[in-house]
Formats: C-alpha cells, structure tokens, sequence
C-alpha cells in the first residue's frame, strides 16, 4: 500500500492511472450520458480522437486568414516600395539627363569658341563689328548734343 492510502503503485507518481485508462474505464461503463459527454469531446473510442476536429475548423479559417492578411499586408508594402522606387528613379534619370545636357552644351560652346573654322572666324569678326557699332554714339556729325 502507498502512503496516501491508494494501493498498490499505478502509472503515476501518486499511483493514478493514464488518461486513456481513465477514458477507457469511462467509456466501459454502461451510462449513456458519460458516452455522449466523451463523443462530444471528440473522444470516439478509448484514448483516440478522431481523425476531423470539427469544433475547431474556425480556429484553422481564422489563422488563415490573418495569414492571408499578412501576405497582403506584405505585398502592399513591397508594391509601394516599387512605386516609390521607379519614382526616385525618374527623377534621378530627369536629373542625371538634365545635367549630361548641360555638361554636353558648355563642353559644345567652349570648343566652338576655340575652333579656327573659316565660318566661326567670320560669326567672330560679325560679333566684334555689332559691338564696336554698339559702342559708338547714335548721333551723326554736326548734330547738336542732347540737352
């Protein structure tokens, strides 16, 4: 006998039995009403259950759906992060373009101003006579000064 008066030594530490033995035992007996407690439980036969769990279907619909929300949620994100990538990458590209015209434009005007080309020495020496007729007074000989 064990020292909290239960007998002989069982399954457990305190001489208590198994689950299943306790269920099997329940399920032995011959009241309807521990049997229909124990079906709906999802106990069928002593110590298994059933193969479909029918009382938590909602728990699986409801973690797939916040999994489903999550993938959303992440798409989203990643769709964004796109849109504001192509985004950066045209205003860099008008940017980068704008600058290259710029380069290109100054780099064209400084060698033009350095060629020795027959037709840029005569825009030269046209641009030289317009400022020396620029620089001289819009009054002809013998006329009186301005008062």
């Amino acid at each position: 006998m064990v020292s909290n008066g239960t007998g002989a030594g069982g399954n457990g530490p305190s001489g208590q039995l198994g689950a299943s033995k306790a269920v099997a035992k329940h399920l032995s007996t011959s009241n309807i009403g521990n049997r229909q407690v124990l079906s709906s439980m999802g106990i069928v036969e002593a110590g298994k259950m059933k193969n479909k769990d029918k009382s938590r279907k909602w728990m699986w619909w409801i973690l797939g759906i916040i999994a489903a929300m999550q993938i959303y949620f992440v798409q989203e994100l990643v769709a964004a992060f796109v849109l504001f990538a192509l985004g950066f990458a045209g205003i860099a590209l008008v940017i980068g373009s704008l600058y290259m015209l710029h380069k290109t434009w100054a780099l064209a005007v400084e060698r033009l101003a350095d060629s020795q080309h027959p037709v840029v020495v005569a825009a030269r020496h046209g641009v030289y006579a317009v400022e020396d007729m620029a620089r001289r007074p819009f009054r002809g000989a013998g006329s009186a000064a301005a008062r």
